[in-house]
């Protein structure tokens, strides 16, 4: 009879194989006893009420049913919730904690692309890049050898908002090159501020002083459209805005006024709504570059969701802690 605790999937079941491809599947499965078709995607479902009912630890993802009362109470052998993915605020519920389950998160995980694609396009957005393929494509000619005034990236201020795991990390990535990043966030003080090597400013003074401003602060009531008429107004003309975050941290009427002005352009891989509906000026505004909210992990991507939770996995067998724990009380204003 194996030794391994119980596990279940929990998530939308056509994820599975893409963030538990057959190699990270098998080293789940060296440390739990866990069926790929067996997922919960109901927990009224009779078969998978028989397994929750034995279920030590609940690995979930994207799709995964709100974690209530009555689902916990079918599960009283549950002491670790191993999410494949960011956010828990979807369906964790502070029952789980009261009843001392362990919950952690990939979201460490999943920064890594989102900053990636940020690094990205900060290079890209610096030298002009996104717009100036535009105005080609549009008037069919080229400048040429010519000097193009007012680009580049060398000691160009980029505006980092919000120290999340991903506003850390794109900080990080920021270092080998001659940018000059600066952060803002209320929760980091000015001696965190220098321990990650960049000064930090009110964001009024961050808005004013930046050429890119790229937002990564959690949407919560408080940063519901954090950046708003007010704030755009503060950037210097041609600045850019570059948004993988969460759509409603921007005021998007706000922002398509400044982009029809021809006075800001933005990059937004988060929109709201999300999707943009067929009618919206972002689709066909020059100064706007909008992709699907593609930032973070896609394809091969998600195989890394998937081993965090194998590790988390091995090292609550080994009588750890998560590596990932997520902490109720700073749920709140976390992404």
């Amino acid at each position: 009879m194996s030794q391994r605790p119980q596990a279940l999937f929990a998530m939308a079941a056509e994820n599975v194989p893409q963030v538990f491809p057959p190699e990270v599947l098998a080293r789940l499965r060296e440390s739990v006893e866990i069926d790929p078709a067996l997922v919960a995607q109901d927990f009224t479902d009779p078969r998978v009420l028989d397994t929750l009912a034995r279920t030590e630890i609940l690995v979930t993802g994207w799709g995964c049913p709100r974690l209530d009362e009555a689902v916990l109470d079918a599960a009283p052998r549950l002491r670790a919730v191993l999410h494949s993915a960011g956010s828990v605020k979807s369906f964790a519920t502070p029952g789980i904690w009261r009843r001392g389950i362990a919950v952690s998160s990939a979201a460490a995980a999943n920064a890594l692309p989102v900053a990636e694609y940020t690094l990205a396009m900060i290079l890209l957005a610096g030298k002009d890049v996104l717009v100036a393929r535009d105005r080609m494509r549009t008037s069919r000619t080229s400048s040429g050898w010519g000097i193009v005034p007012g680009i580049g990236n060398y000691g160009r201020r980029v505006g980092v908002i919000g120290a999340s795991r991903i506003g850390r990390r794109v900080l990080e990535l920021l270092r080998p090159f001659d940018l000059r990043p600066a952060l803002t966030d209320p929760y980091v003080g000015d001696e965190e501020a220098a321990a990650l090597g960049v000064p930090l400013l009110p964001l009024d003074d961050l808005l004013r002083t930046s050429g890119i401003v790229t937002v990564h602060a959690p949407e919560t009531p408080e940063t519901h459209h954090l950046i708003g008429r007010r704030e755009l107004a503060l950037m210097p003309d041609g600045a850019v805005l570059i948004n993988t975050a969460r759509g409603a941290l921007v005021d998007h009427d706000a922002l398509v006024a400044e982009l029809r002005a021809g006075r800001l352009t933005a990059i937004l891989d988060v929109t709201d709504p999300e999707p943009l509906p067929a009618d919206s000026p972002l689709y066909d505004l020059p100064g706007a570059f909008v992709t699907p909210h593609l930032a973070g992990s896609q394809g091969n991507e998600l195989a890394r969701l998937g081993l965090t939770v194998a590790e988390e996995a091995e090292r609550l067998l080994a009588g750890g802690k998560p590596a990932y724990a997520v902490d109720l009380a700073a749920l709140e204003r976390a992404a």
